[in-house]
């Protein structure tokens, strides 16, 4: 059996408020294989996007290893972790985090400017992701002409488009109502299995989280196996 691609290790992290340390993690072990489907289950307020943000590598955990591809990247400088970022994750996030003042087509590119694909390609790119998840025909409104739905069919784009193998969903459709959720985590399987994709999709909603290939439950601090 090969390597998992992304792994925890007693992950923990805290934070300081005033004198007191505040713990949020307190060892975290949890793995990702490539191409899998894995579902954070927890209430707000437990944690599930601060292990994001650390399985991400946008923060450090206070103790504790990431793993990616089997190389240990907890001592890694903050260029190359922003490397890694750039190459191998994307992110999306519950209120979608689209620039206003772009059109969709624009809001997709990004990740494929940022990795200095040239605009021709970037914006190809990008066309062939929006009609991927069903909006070859509103690739020129701006967020704000877009229903929510759509827009996070748009934060799924741009994540497609700077072609990773990993993406991190932060309550992905906790802005959306229940149909629409239903059709956006059908969409994140179908994207899985036809881009041989990891999604890591943190949820509060049981009944889509049931929809992974495997689950973690965060409960005081630590990843339990679900269901």
């Amino acid at each position: 059996m090969s390597e998992p691609l992304l792994v925890a290790q007693e992950l923990e992290r805290e934070y300081r408020m005033g004198p007191e340390a505040v713990r949020v993690l307190r060892g975290v072990s949890l793995t990702v294989n490539a191409g899998e489907s894995v579902a954070i289950i927890g209430a707000s307020g437990v944690g599930k996007s601060t292990l994001l943000h650390l399985l991400g590598t946008l923060d450090r955990p206070t103790g504790g290893r990431v793993w990616w591809d089997g190389a240990d990247v907890s001592g890694w400088s903050d260029a190359a972790l922003a490397k890694l970022r750039r190459t191998e994750v994307s992110f999306i996030f519950q209120f979608y985090n689209l620039l206003g003042e772009m059109t969709a087509l624009e809001n997709a590119m990004l990740p494929a400017l940022i990795q200095r694909v040239r605009q021709p390609e970037a914006r190809e790119r990008a066309a062939a992701a929006l009609h991927e998840v069903g909006l070859g025909d509103r690739q020129a409104h701006r967020p704000g002409e877009l229903s929510g739905g759509e827009q996070q069919r748009v934060a799924i784009a741009r994540a497609l488009v700077g072609r990773p193998r990993v993406i991190l969903a932060d309550e992905p459709t906790g802005n959306l109502d229940p149909k629409t959720s239903e059709v956006i985590w059908d969409l994140f399987l179908r994207l899985q299995a036809e881009h041989h994709l990891a999604f890591v999709i943190a949820t509060h909603n049981h009944e889509l989280a049931r929809k992974a290939d495997r689950g973690y439950r965060l409960v005081d601090g630590r990843a339990v196996p679900w269901p």
